[in-house]
């Protein structure tokens, strides 16, 4: 759980502090991913706010929830994870069709699209029922 949560802050603050960065324009022009100025691009970019605003929101209430003791928090996290899971790989399919590498946009949606897989199988898997209950 420890493991996951270090990711979930990563993710959830990552993703605010991109979205601050990307509003006020505070990227320099030459880190920007090739025709960042193509309004079609700037549109795409965008189109990614709402999507990574369910993760942040999935993962900030799946940790909350886990520290009150809720188990309704299983059911965020798993969320969060797939929505950034969906995330990443958006950005890295883009980039593949589009035929366009760099290493410092392409790591951190690999990381999305990646770290998620070491988790999701906790929450996919069948919880053994409780003793004494009859399974139907």
């Amino acid at each position: 759980m420890r493991a996951l949560k270090i990711n979930f802050y990563i993710v959830d603050i990552g993703f605010i502090v991109y979205w601050i960065i990307t509003y006020f324009h505070l990227i320099p022009a030459e880190l920007l991913f090739p025709d960042y100025e193509n309004r079609l691009l700037v549109i795409w970019n965008w189109s990614f706010l709402p999507l990574d605003a369910l993760i942040t929101i999935s993962g900030i209430t799946a940790l909350a929830l886990e520290r009150n003791g809720n188990l309704l928090w299983k059911n965020f996290a798993l969320m969060s994870l797939c929505f950034t899971m969906a995330s990443g790989l958006m950005a890295i399919a883009f980039w593949s069709f589009q035929g366009w590498f760099d290493i410092s946009w392409w790591l951190p949606n690999l990381y999305l699209m990646l770290y998620p897989l070491a988790f999701l199988k906790r929450f996919l898997k069948p919880e053994s029922p409780a003793a004494g209950t009859t399974v139907v």
